[in-house]
């Protein structure tokens, strides 16, 4: 791994960017903050992009939403119709969001209750007897009159899902079940006399004529929003609207009995989002020899099928290569706008795109669940994902140009698919690799309880992922011209 953050290192600097990042938003904030401190200058995709703004031998981001980042360095020998490698992964995770009216109509049996919506194929049961709180986005008016982005995060434990005590239920430890609208609705506190009017204690009547839309206050219980605006340092009467999610506020830790294991929320899929960004960034020593751009596509929405503005199945990452692959042509040339498209056309044929997303690792108590020759094991390396019905992308020149890659940097591989009697999920890369006809190949680290809301992986993982997708920046148009896949 050489060139590599060390094992632990990377192990431990994961660990500090999962805990900073509860939701998607935080989660690009902390990939822009890293960005900015290493010289990537942030550009917009409302702006004209040319060679005054876009120059070899230099490093860019932009955002999507405030919840998808893309971030690319454009080679010293770039020309346009050249290649670009791509590693995309995802930043949302299945979760429990508030939902946009979260106050109860009536307080049940003396609690306060927040209302949330399932978000993602979540294991909901994993969430109850959690120590929960909420972190997201608010939109708020500025002393302007513009409204504005700002991040909120309360650390204190202020929701929890209580089980039902078993004497209740006798049957709870052979059948655990409960109804998500009903069941799974988290207690705030407790209902308290409230000696003074305020939103929450407003008449039907009186309630009835505010535009529940519009009214905050009247959306939600007073006690919560007084302590998001508190956090947030502003007044309540300022936010607008806000997206927050749930999240639970046990940090991220190394465990294990020889600190083997991680323990962590978010781990689909952050730890990819992570990896990838410190494997562009390990590769930039390189830059001015590289013909290609380098570039990271982190998505939001994933989980959810990718089907949004800022998601892998919106014009994000086509907009942008279309943008890139014909950079500069139009202004030393008299080029139209066809030739402009075939430069597109020419870059996406020559491009690759390596779709990361977690792996299931095989569990020692249900090992029968995975076919008896493709059982990956935490801390064995990356693992390619195959699948002859395209839920993933991979074929066979995909894993020949992965391996060479990982053969120069000693880097092991492993390789999964599902049995035929188990339903196989999906990922980003059949969405991209239909949408632009780009190479694509499906890997990610093994890891166990997969969509829970406590998830498990391996240390050593962190750094091997990091080190291939060094190596895949930097040799990944060589090794591409040594594999001929049209000759007959």
């Amino acid at each position: 791994m050489s060139g590599a953050l060390k094992s632990s290192n990377a192990a431990n600097e994961f660990i500090k960017f999962v805990n900073a990042s509860p939701s998607p938003f935080h989660a690009v904030a902390t990939v822009r903050s890293r960005l900015i401190a290493l010289g990537f200058e942030e550009i917009s995709e409302r702006q004209q992009w040319n060679t005054n703004t876009i120059k070899p031998s230099s490093k860019y981001f932009f955002t999507r939403n405030g919840s998808s980042i893309v971030a690319f360095a454009v080679g010293g020998q770039w020309k346009p119709g050249n290649a670009i490698g791509i590693v995309g992964a995802h930043t949302d995770s299945p979760c429990l969001r508030v939902k946009p009216v979260s106050k109860s109509k009536s307080n049940v049996e003396g609690y306060k209750q927040v209302g949330v919506e399932c978000y993602g194929g979540g294991i909901w049961h994993s969430w109850f007897d959690r120590d929960l709180s909420v972190a997201g986005r608010l939109l708020v008016n500025d002393s302007n009159g513009n409204i504005r982005s700002k991040l909120v995060r309360i650390d204190k434990p202020i929701l929890r899902i209580p089980t039902l005590a078993i004497h209740l239920d006798r049957d709870v430890n052979t059948k655990f079940e409960f109804n998500k609208e009903t069941q799974l609705n988290p207690i705030l506190g407790l209902v308290e006399q409230e000696l003074n009017v305020s939103a929450s204690s407003k008449t039907e009547n009186e309630i009835n004529k505010v535009n529940v839309a519009t009214s905050l206050e009247i959306r939600h219980d007073n006690s919560f929003l007084s302590l998001v605006a508190r956090t947030a340092q502003v007044e309540i009467s300022a936010i607008e609207d806000f997206e927050l999610l749930l999240f639970d506020t046990q940090p991220s830790c190394i465990g294990g009995i020889n600190d083997e294991f991680i323990f962590s929320p978010r781990l689909d899929n952050l730890n990819s989002s992570f990896t990838a960004i410190e494997g562009l960034i390990e590769s930039l020593p390189n830059l001015n020899q590289e013909s290609s751009i380098s570039m990271v596509a982190l998505f939001d929405h994933e989980e959810i099928g990718s089907q949004s503005a800022q998601g892998a199945d919106s014009n994000l990452l086509p907009a942008t290569l279309t943008r890139l692959a014909s950079l500069g042509s139009a202004e030393n040339t008299n080029t139209e706008a066809s030739n402009a498209n075939s430069l597109a056309y020419e870059t996406f044929a020559k491009s690759i795109l390596i779709s990361a997303d977690m792996a299931h690792a095989v569990h020692p108590n249900y090992s029968s669940k995975h076919e008896n020759n493709h059982k990956p094991q935490m801390n064995r390396g990356p693992v390619i994902k195959i699948n002859a019905n395209q839920r993933y992308a991979t074929n066979s020149a995909g894993t020949v140009l992965l391996k060479k890659i990982a053969d120069q940097n000693n880097i092991p591989l492993q390789l999964f698919v599902v049995r035929n009697d188990s339903a196989c999920g999906s990922t980003i890369g059949p969405i991209i690799a239909a949408k632009l006809g780009i190479r694509t190949i499906d890997i990610g680290n093994a890891q166990l309880s997969m969509h829970s809301i406590r998830e498990t992986s391996g240390t050593e993982d962190i750094a091997y992922s990091i080190s291939l997708f060094k190596g895949f920046f930097e040799k990944f148009v060589e090794i591409d011209q040594t594999i001929f896949t049209e000759e007959f």
